[in-house]
């Protein structure tokens, strides 16, 4: 069955439109522009849910495509190092994250040139991944913490500001500045080098490549709205450039750090390069931008309806941080405002009311529930179908949800049994001897009896052959996954939501 999904985005006509701008605002600078990637460069599933249509590596086949002109530096924060600072997307410190991304980056065959720790005062955290990046053979940076910065423009500009770091040794013309989040220091690595690079004699210049908020579509569009949602946890927000706004008399859209920054940033600019570089003709923080993500929106229709989606997915996901004690009650707040704003509910979510339909529908139900417990799972296919599952002594509910998704997409009949009992027998006798108490069958678990099933079963290799189109499905639950269906739902590419962090309701 192919996948149905209907496209609101051309990743082609973005990628074509966003080299050349890339092209474009090289041109300008002759010997190295500093290109600052903000947002993910790789695995960008927040654009990719979005825009339906969106590579969730779009960026990486971009960068490929540049590949002989770049090269690539990474920063992290030796102030988030110190304080083990967790990505909430990942569930992983900044310091798994960053070896992470390295090694993906290797994967793609895109080019490091090295690694920088920003803000170092002596952090022995610093030091320590220093060591461990440099026995992988990496190139490693530290440049220095700045007393009262960005604010002590004198200081900033002098032998003990930037020039007291180290001038990192660039041979491409392209250099991409990413790093492990907000406060790794990107912006500052690209200012630095610009001011290390001015004083040999080098033209070098700044841009920023964006992707959200989304510059030339209105304020309160949806798309915007869910780049709100998505970064709620920092308290982002959406406005009208004032700056760009005061010059060109045109309405752009950017964020509330970009242009609160943008003043420290114009007199740091002012006061480091001559007049004829590039960059003093940037008279807004949108003129540094770099983003034609509009030009890929092909159904706005169909993003407008994905966004309000992935707003919910994220009112979810912090809902499970609070309970976790990792985001406080008004990031809460703020989605509670965002869904008032749009005139939504969570039930916008389809799997969230059917997950919840069939939690209350086990509790009458002969053979459903298990311990008492009674819990419900949903999925909703690209067709816009809801399968639901409940949980059983047989199977966890999203573990039933998965089994009858597979089932209706390979055109099975509902009471036609999978996996046999025998083999489930086989996996509770296996429960009772380490000591498990539930001898329900998690989706980690199922799915192996299933691969097991389908070696004399052609049916439920059938079946089994259905999970790639579950690829971008949403999918809720009752209760709180386990770490095995977390791993496994996150690598078939389900996007899961829950309602608490309880076993069971």
């Amino acid at each position: 069955m192919p996948n149905t999904e209907k496209a609101g985005f051309s990743t082609k006509k973005y990628l074509n439109a966003q080299a050349n701008s890339i092209n474009e605002r090289l041109s300008h600078f002759p010997d190295r522009l500093y290109l600052e990637f903000g947002g993910k460069l790789i695995e960008d599933f927040h654009a990719s849910r979005t825009l339906p249509g969106y590579e969730p590596n779009a960026k990486v086949s971009l960068l490929l495509s540049l590949k002989q002109n770049l090269e690539i530096i990474y920063c992290i924060s030796a102030k988030q190092l110190h304080q083990k600072k967790m990505r909430g997307d990942l569930n992983m410190t900044y310091d798994l994250a960053t070896l992470k991304a390295l090694n993906d980056l290797k994967d793609f065959g895109l080019p490091l040139n090295c690694v920088v720790i920003n803000r170092f005062d002596g952090e022995n955290e610093a030091i320590i991944f220093k060591k461990l990046l440099e026995r992988k053979k990496i190139k490693v940076y530290l440049r220095n913490e700045i007393e009262n910065y960005p604010n002590n423009l004198n200081k900033i500009l002098s032998s003990r500001g930037y020039g007291k770091d180290p001038h990192i040794k660039t041979r491409k013309k392209l250099v991409v500045v990413w790093g492990a989040g907000p406060g790794a220091g990107k912006l500052s690595t690209c200012l630095g080098q610009i001011y290390l690079d001015q004083k040999t004699g080098m033209n070098s210049g700044y841009a920023k490549f964006e992707t959200f908020p989304v510059w030339d579509l209105p304020l309160k569009h949806p798309i915007n709205d869910a780049y709100e949602a998505a970064t709620a946890d920092l308290g982002d927000y959406n406005l009208v450039d004032p700056f760009h706004k005061k010059k060109y008399n045109k309405r752009a859209i950017n964020y509330n750090r970009d242009v609160d920054a943008f003043p420290i940033i114009e007199n740091l600019i002012k006061q480091m390069i001559p007049q004829n570089n590039f960059m003093s003709s940037y008279n807004s923080p949108t003129d540094m931008g770099v983003n034609r993500i509009s030009v890929g929106i092909i159904d706005d229709k169909v993003c407008q309806e994905a966004a309000k989606k992935e707003i919910i997915f994220f009112l979810f996901r912090y809902r499970g941080e609070f309970e976790r004690g990792l985001v406080d009650e008004i990031v809460l707040k703020r989605m509670d405002n965002l869904l008032k704003r749009l005139k939504i509910k969570e039930t916008y979510l389809k799997t969230v009311p059917a997950a919840r339909k069939a939690a209350r529908e086990a509790v009458s139900q002969k053979g459903k529930g298990e311990s008492g417990i009674h819990c419900g799972a949903a999925i909703e296919l690209h067709d816009g179908k809801i399968i639901a599952g409940k949980n059983s002594e047989l199977l966890y509910a999203e573990a039933s949800a998965i089994i009858n998704a597979i089932k209706d997409l390979a055109g099975i009949p509902d009471n036609f049994e999978l996996i046999s009992k025998q083999i489930i027998q086989q996996i509770n006798a296996q429960k009772d001897l380490i000591g498990e108490a539930s001898k329900s069958l998690t989706t980690a678990e199922a799915l192996l009896a299933l691969a097991v099933s389908s070696v004399s079963n052609p049916l439920a290799k059938k079946a089994q052959q259905q999970l790639k189109f579950l690829n971008n499905c949403y999918f809720h639950s009752t209760h709180t996954l386990s770490k095995d269906d977390e791993n496994i739902f996150r690598k078939i590419g389900i996007w899961v939501t829950t309602d608490s962090l309880e076993k069971g309701t």
